[in-house]
């Protein structure tokens, strides 16, 4: 008998998003729950350390960490998503780290709380992305035809700029062509489309208006 997973998350968790794209790559059956974070359960806190999403809980045991979650996977399920090449593999799992450094960078981007920590933080943005497009491939995915697990990184992080390009064209993705063909791809992956709920962009718009940020300015001024 299969082991049952579930998966404990947030429904605008990045980091919830990689694990729920590779278990949905790799034809994982799973079962999703979803906790507020903002008034965590006794239950969650029990078995996240850091009280931070995700958690898998694989029958009475519970992993943290989407890194630790991912690489878990590798090592149990069958179609892997990291190359077979060691060089190569190690590769990926330095721009998955450069990911998550985006990932803080864009934190930083929507709680600047005025407007020359914002246009600084976006500038750091800009300058993010310009070290990815100089590496990508996007051909489709990050190193060619084959979809990897750096693939499933980035797809919640170009996410975000669905619902940011709603607000204004901050020009941080301009000029960079080889991510927008990426990020289209991206967006078009059916595990990517599928690691979020319907209501997805209207829960971010929520969420960046009680930011009391620059961007939640901007986003009130398009709404008003």
């Amino acid at each position: 008998m299969a082991t049952k997973l579930k998966l404990i998350s947030h429904k605008l968790c990045p980091y919830v998003q990689r694990a729920v794209i590779a278990l949905t790559e790799k034809v994982v059956p799973f079962e999703r729950i979803d906790i507020d974070l903002a008034n965590k359960p006794d239950w969650f806190l029990r078995i996240s350390p850091l009280g931070k999403t995700p958690v898998l809980q694989v029958c009475d045991r519970a992993i943290f960490e989407s890194a630790v979650i991912l690489e878990y996977l590798e090592e149990t399920q069958q179609r892997p998503l990291h190359p077979a090449d060691p060089l190569t593999r190690a590769e990926h799992r330095a721009w998955i780290e450069f990911g998550s450094a985006l990932l803080s960078d864009i934190a930083g981007f929507y709680a600047a709380k005025d407007e020359a920590s914002f246009k600084a933080k976006a500038a750091q943005l800009s300058e993010r992305f310009a070290r990815l497009e100089a590496h990508v491939a996007a051909a489709p995915w990050f190193d060619g035809e084959r979809f990897a697990l750096v693939d499933a990184v980035f797809g919640p992080v170009f996410r975000y700029f669905d619902v940011f390009d709603e607000i204004a064209d901050f020009a941080i993705l301009a000029d960079k062509p080889k991510l927008k063909r990426w990020r289209s791809s991206l967006a078009q992956r059916p595990s990517v489309r599928a690691a979020v709920s319907p209501d997805y962009p209207t829960l971010l718009h929520e969420f960046l208006g009680r930011r009391n940020s620059w961007l939640s300015q901007l986003q009130a001024r398009v709404a008003a």
